[in-house]
């Protein structure tokens, strides 16, 4: 929620982390406008080659909440295109319609006492059930303290929001706000990063702002080129399911270079 130099920060605690992503069904419905033929822009081939994408459990609402509290959260900047433009929400969407969202394979039983950071999900709801209950009391919230809703308001005052859940100084009534704050946070960075079959880091925006070439190949021939940076292509799932780049003898991807100065 700070200024771009906020994002660089948070960028550079999240890469220690790694491409992250959670279990849900596979999305590869925009692996060919990842993959814009000669000539074509992305945004051309995207435009023409995927579908729009149909949310599974988030209601219209419900989704310009999520999309504008992203953007937010990872804005677009100098750097390059934020949450928004990477389909987090829709992201977020998949993984709520999936096992996740319903914790299918998560311990559901009491006692349910306030836990420590390190002890992970601590709720007796669901995702599905935080972020329904969440995103309604939050827009009531902002309602009452500003006239609009959440996705209506001014970028500083979502700011002022969104700071405000963090924090846990507005009270909602179903779960405690820094807890939803918590879970869209980490959400937001996971399908910021995550490999786009998952439905999120559309054309790789992620992956190419920090870096990350995908699919693991083979680095052999990289091992002593000390402080030489790997510029490839990033190289997805879909693409490698959809024979989108090509494999060496052992079915790793092979990875295309890039320039320095791309």
């Amino acid at each position: 929620m700070d200024q771009p130099s906020g994002r660089r920060r948070f960028l550079k605690s999240v890469i220690a982390m790694g491409a992250v992503g959670l279990p849900a069904p596979g999305q590869a419905d925009e692996a060919h406008a990842q993959h814009a033929p000669p000539g074509v822009p992305a945004a051309s081939a995207q435009t023409s080659a995927a579908p729009p994408r149909a949310y599974m459990f988030l209601t219209p609402p419900e989704v310009a909440f999520v999309e504008a509290a992203a953007a937010r959260l990872i804005p677009a900047d100098e750097l390059g295109p934020g949450a928004k433009e990477a389909g987090v929400a829709y992201f977020i969407d998949q993984q709520l319609f999936g096992a996740y969202g319903t914790m299918a394979k998560k311990y559901r039983q009491g006692p349910w006492p306030e836990g420590t950071p390190q002890q992970g999900y601590q709720s007796p709801l669901t995702p599905q059930e935080v972020y329904r209950a969440a995103i309604r009391e939050s827009n009531l919230y902002c309602r009452r303290q500003y006239g609009k809703t959440f996705d209506e308001l001014a970028p500083e005052q979502q700011d002022q929001v969104l700071r405000g859940l963090d924090e846990g100084k507005i009270a909602l009534e179903s779960v405690p706000s820094r807890f939803f704050f918590d879970l869209l946070l980490a959400n937001t960075q996971e399908g910021f990063f995550a490999d786009p079959v998952y439905g999120g880091n559309r054309n790789k925006i992620g992956w190419k702002l920090v870096g990350f070439p995908g699919v693991p190949a083979v680095y052999t021939d990289h091992i002593e080129k000390y402080n030489v940076p790997y510029l490839v292509e990033p190289v997805s799932i879909a693409d490698v399911q959809q024979n989108l780049t090509q494999g060496d003898e052992h079915g790793h991807p092979q990875h295309v270079r890039l320039s320095r100065d791309r």
